[in-house]
């Protein structure tokens, strides 16, 4: 990691999950839950409809690690090697030293504190290793399941970004919180 924003996302571990980059055998279980409904309701990117948008989406991943800029981390169950889930930096600025995370995760996983965990790592990741001192997550108002995750992950809300973000075909409102080196 520097200045410049460059990052080799390394491999991460939980009790539970393994976070690592996504391969070309993931691309079954991508599908699996972008093309869930229910998964892509609160989420910027349209559901999978065909295996070759989890392909589409897999090759951007695998570009962004080949520059080594911020990139998702495939959520890995450990207890059968599968990809429910994805976790990133969605932006990174070293010079403000902030960056924001953003998630998502398979259905079957809801409820069980899972992308809690998850994101806490990555937090953790980002005050220790990426020396920062600002992290933020965003979401939409609607979606209580993600603003539970940012709560208990140890972030604080901070407010409603009205009408902030534009995506399928409607202007959403968006909560923002947000957790500081320290807290």
């Amino acid at each position: 990691m520097n200045e410049q924003g460059i990052l080799d996302l390394p491999v991460l571990e939980t009790n539970r999950l393994r976070l690592r980059k996504l391969k070309d055998a993931d691309v079954e279980d991508i599908f699996l839950y972008g093309s869930d409904e229910e998964v892509s309701r609160y989420v910027t990117w349209d559901r999978h409809r065909t295996i070759a948008d989890s392909e589409q989406f897999l090759t951007f991943a695998k570009e962004r690690y080949a520059e080594k800029q911020v990139a998702p981390w495939g959520i890995e169950w450990k207890e059968t090697g599968k990809i429910i889930g994805t976790i990133d930096f969605i932006w990174w600025k070293p010079k403000h030293r902030s960056a924001e995370i953003g998630y998502v995760l398979s259905r079957d996983f809801w409820g069980r504190g899972i992308m809690t965990e998850a994101a806490k790592e990555v937090i953790r990741f980002g005050f220790a290793e990426m020396d920062l001192i600002r992290i933020q997550a965003r979401g939409f108002v609607e979606n209580i399941g993600s603003s539970r995750v940012m709560e208990k992950a140890g972030m604080t809300f901070e407010g409603i970004l009205r009408k902030e973000m534009f995506a399928k075909g409607r202007h959403w409102d968006v909560k923002i919180y947000s957790i500081l080196k320290g807290e």
